[in-house]
């Protein structure tokens, strides 16, 4: 790894030993491909436009920040840049779907939900319009930028509407085969990512289902389900408690968020003994949220929602951030124990 993107990981996910700065010194238009590794959006896109001619792409004034300026470098009749005008831009591309086409419209995430939301709701997903809305820089990854540009709110107010598809990539690997599932896959679809720093979870490109949980580590006193960036750190965390206490940790990549894998859920609560969500996202409304309405039904268990408290959070480093809220590794890993330590 090289120095640079060693100091952006420190900055953007915590993940490297050392004093955090407390600036920004690079703007997200500057950022160069090398330093954003999971951000594969446009390169993958542009690959599968290749053999598919309904495929367009569509983004608000931010092809450098979202990388969609890859697919724009080798499908320039096929990408739209409709300026910082992001609900023209999903109605647009509603029109397009109509037209046969599959469009993928990619901006900020808290653009793309809150600015967005009767745009997804009315134009695509009722009329079940094959339009994949994409929300990039999500939950605090845009730590510096503060509340406007934060998106902690996007899968409480997403999941509810009917015949959306809401799904989180994980990681590089994952995102691809979440667009490469999205070209074929019915109605419309809010795809999260985060800020494209996200750590390896998937080494090789997951054989993915839309609407079905995957897996990752095997356990019965605890399954952690998570999504999105938190993914990477659960897993962390099921190594350490397993090292260091003994205790076996199952981790679920929680992927899509409606549907919801209502099997994987029921599995956790009968097969382990507690259940944890984790995700970066507002504690009202998402992933626990959702997992909570699956459990309401099911006999008790000891259950806790670990997240993001219900708040407007601080302007800062995303890494301190992270570190505020325990939703790095260590901070994870008390929330955890102490869960446990609780349970009789």
């Amino acid at each position: 790894m090289t120095t640079e993107m060693q100091n952006e990981a420190e900055i953007f996910r915590g993940t490297t030993e050392g004093k955090t700065s407390l600036r920004d010194h690079r703007s997200v238009r500057g950022t160069p491909r090398a330093g954003m590794p999971a951000f594969i959006l446009g390169e993958e896109l542009a690959e599968l436009a290749k053999t598919d001619p309904r495929i367009v792409v569509a983004t608000a004034d931010l092809a450098s920040a979202n990388r969609t300026n890859d697919f724009r470098d080798v499908h320039p009749d096929r990408f739209f840049d409709f300026g910082i005008a992001e609900k023209n831009m999903i109605t647009a591309a509603a029109g397009m779907a109509s037209c046969g086409f599959v469009p993928y419209v990619a901006t900020f995430a808290s653009f793309a939900s809150i600015l967005g939301a009767e745009q997804i709701r009315t134009d695509c997903a009722y009329p079940r319009m094959p339009v994949r809305v994409i929300g990039t820089h999500s939950g605090m990854s845009m730590g510096f930028y503060g509340s406007s540009h934060h998106a902690l709110e996007d899968l409480g107010m997403l999941r509810v509407v009917a015949d959306l598809t809401v799904i989180c990539a994980t990681d590089a690997n994952h995102l691809r085969a979440v667009l490469r599932k999205s070209v074929d896959h019915p109605g419309a679809m809010y795809i999260r990512l985060g800020r494209g720093r996200d750590p390896v979870v998937y080494e090789t490109v997951p054989d993915l289902e839309i609407g079905k949980a995957i897996r990752l580590r095997e356990g019965s006193d605890l399954t952690i389900i998570t999504t999105g960036s938190q993914v990477r750190a659960s897993l962390d965390v099921a190594s350490t408690l397993a090292e260091e206490d003994g205790v076996s940790v199952r981790v679920v990549d929680m992927h899509t968020i409606s549907p919801l894998d209502r099997d994987e859920i029921v599995a956790a609560a009968r097969e382990t003994r507690a259940i944890l969500t984790v995700e970066e996202h507002n504690l009202t409304g998402g992933l626990g949220s959702a997992v909570a309405d699956v459990l309401v039904d099911l006999p008790r268990l000891p259950f806790l929602r670990h997240g993001v408290p219900d708040r407007f959070v601080e302007v800062g480093p995303p890494a301190a951030l992270y570190a505020a809220y325990k939703l790095d590794a260590p901070g994870l890993c008390d929330v955890a124990r102490n869960f446990l330590s609780g349970i009789h």
